[in-house]
């Protein structure tokens, strides 16, 4: 009996490796957007009051993460926005389309992004 109940418990932490992982590179795979379009509804719905215009983040409310070229998956890229923690706002279904989200995914991609220390110029000397 406890060699049965070993090999279950290793079965069971093998599937849920294997789904965890398989999950994960699923949830990485985002949607075609539209990056114009993505950027006028960033700019539209007012994204960038708390984000910044370049996605760079802020602290109007609070901290405010930094968007640009994230490497958030687009499913929780989308989570965030139809249950938003802090103090951000919900965007339902009705309010922005699973489409519009993935514009505006498509637009961030296309953004900079944050710089790396060793390539800030306030750095190098």
């Amino acid at each position: 009996m406890r060699k049965t109940s070993s090999l279950f418990g290793a079965a069971a932490g093998v599937a849920f490796y294997a789904g965890a992982i398989g999950s994960t590179a699923w949830a990485q795979d985002a949607p075609p957007g539209d990056a114009v379009e993505g950027r006028r509804l960033y700019l539209a719905t007012g994204c960038f009051t708390c984000h910044g215009r370049s996605g760079q983040g802020g602290a109007m409310n609070g901290p405010a993460p930094i968007i640009a070229k994230t490497a958030m998956p687009f499913d929780g890229f989308k989570g965030q926005l139809r249950q938003p923690i802090n103090d951000m706002p919900a965007y339902s279904e009705m309010v922005m389309s699973d489409r519009q989200i993935a514009d505006i995914y498509a637009f961030l991609q296309t953004l900079s992004g944050p710089l790396s220390i060793k390539d800030m110029a306030i750095f190098k000397d």
